[in-house]
């Protein structure tokens, strides 16, 4: 689907989005009109979603990271994709993927402590209808993300 330069335009954009075209075009010996019209074609083809930025969780009071295993009950009456959508509306849930395996949900949570985050899964996450069983994994660094 991509090329070889759309590829390393793409990597430069993920790399740091605010990038400009020149200095992509400069980088990468790409002239920048072809660099500006390669990132429009993306845009359009919705390879490129969306521009973002990216926060320094621990300047923000969210400096803990950890990740949640659910196990979803099919006795509750209702989907797990609805389950899991109730759960991507609690605040500190940042990423909520339905997998397979022993566990059917996993998400990525943060907060300010492991104690709030403990709260998160004890007073809020349990309580979601469909929720059987969690299981926290605790990060203690990220290498990449």
């Amino acid at each position: 689907m991509l090329d070889e330069k759309d590829s390393a335009i793409l990597e430069e954009l993920m790399k740091d989005s605010r990038k400009t075209t020149k200095a992509i075009a400069r980088e990468l010996d790409i002239p920048r009109a072809t660099v500006h019209d390669r990132i429009s074609r993306m845009e359009e083809r919705e390879v490129i979603k969306r521009y973002t930025a990216v926060p320094d969780y621990s300047k923000l009071d969210l400096g803990v990271t950890a990740f949640i295993l659910a196990q979803f009950d099919h006795n509750e009456g209702r989907s797990q994709r609805e389950t899991a959508e109730e759960i991507a509306q609690i605040d500190g849930i940042f990423e909520v993927h339905l997998i397979s395996g022993e566990y059917d949900i996993l998400l990525k949570v943060r907060g300010a402590s492991m104690e709030g985050i403990g709260e998160l899964v004890v007073d809020r996450l349990r309580d979601v209808k469909g929720v059987a069983r969690t299981l926290t994994c605790a990060s203690f660094s990220t290498v990449m993300e």
